[in-house]
């Protein structure tokens, strides 16, 4: 099984995979759906700060456990193909790559693009005014590694279709 990887910064684009995944029809497994299927599961209004703590628990204690998840359900599919997002740190893709081969591909942005974004997108478990707060986070979970050490990069500034454009050139490199 081949499994794409995608790793960024909140709001680098990369929900840009998982729609071209569903236009494929390539299964996508996202450790942010197991999160807040979870807060809703315990009846949590999903903001910030409730996505965070869950987000949190569920990693565990050695960070892997929502990954675990995952991996599990993409192992499960059956496809030989399938995208994963949501791994923020280096022993998360190290886990995958003993159960796959991995392509891990970096959706990167400024921070004043992905800052307007969020404020664009108006998401429940988003916010303009904790933006520096989540991107702490995500760098203390690890997230920096996975990005610097990708294997593909798609810069992330122009349209949809160029980004798109971008990744259906590396699917097919690595498919």
């Amino acid at each position: 099984m081949k499994i794409f990887i995608i790793v960024g910064m909140p709001a680098s684009g990369k929900n840009i995979a998982r729609v071209y995944a569903e236009s494929k029809h390539i299964p996508y497994f996202a450790t942010g759906d197991l999160v807040r299927a979870e807060v809703k599961k315990r009846g949590l209004d999903p903001t910030p700060e409730n996505t965070g703590r869950v987000s949190t628990e569920l990693r565990g204690k050695d960070g892997l456990g929502v990954t675990r998840l995952a991996l599990a359900n993409a192992l499960q599919s059956g496809h030989p193909a399938v995208f994963m997002e949501g791994m923020r740190s280096w022993p998360e893709i190290e886990l995958i790559c003993q159960k796959a081969e991995v392509i891990l591909v970096a959706f990167i942005a400024p921070k004043e693009v992905r800052s307007e974004r969020v404020a664009a997108r108006g998401r429940s478990d988003d916010s303009p005014a904790q933006f520096d707060e989540r991107d702490s986070r995500e760098i203390q979970y690890g997230a920096a590694v996975p990005i610097a050490l990708a294997d593909e990069y798609i810069l992330n500034t122009g349209s949809m279709e160029e980004t798109t454009a971008l990744l259906h050139r590396i699917v097919k490199k690595y498919r």
